[in-house]
């Protein structure tokens, strides 16, 4: 085998190299963190201030996983007042393990039942309104 092979064999190979990670690109799952990105970034000084007013509380949401759930505890500011909004366990990786719930309570508590397997690195946003006021939390997790 002599020279003229041997450079055409490393440019076959190099190539058949492209082609391959071309290939498994275009097979790779992406998805969007929203559909309606620009209409939800016109709306973020409102959530900058939400969350100024949750920050100012005397403490923060407090979560724990238990039994396939999430049990998210409101601070004691909120002690008999009906507290209600909406939660949302969001997952980065994939879209179909993203978890949006509505809720309304009146005893600091409320809980988020998780489907199997949906296990990894969440985002809990959390958006609620008492009295006319609203907040916002936001934390990182891992379930």
């Amino acid at each position: 085998m002599n020279w003229g092979y041997k450079i055409l064999f490393v440019y076959g190979i190099f190539v058949a190299g492209i082609m391959f990670m071309v290939f498994k690109s275009s097979n790779q799952k992406m998805d969007l963190v929203t559909t309606d990105y620009y209409a939800k970034e016109l709306k973020y000084q409102e959530r900058i201030d939400a969350t100024g007013k949750a920050n100012a509380l005397s403490e923060d949401i407090k979560y724990e996983i238990k039994d396939n759930q999430v049990v998210l505890h409101f601070p004691k500011d909120f002690a008999g007042k009906k507290i209600s909004g909406n939660a949302q366990l969001y997952c980065p990786a994939d879209e179909t393990k993203d978890i949006v719930k509505d809720f309304t309570t009146d005893d600091q508590v409320f809980t988020i039942a998780l489907t199997k397997g949906n296990k990894g690195q969440h985002e809990l946003h959390i958006s609620w309104i008492v009295d006319g006021v609203n907040y916002y939390f936001e934390k990182k997790i891992f379930i």
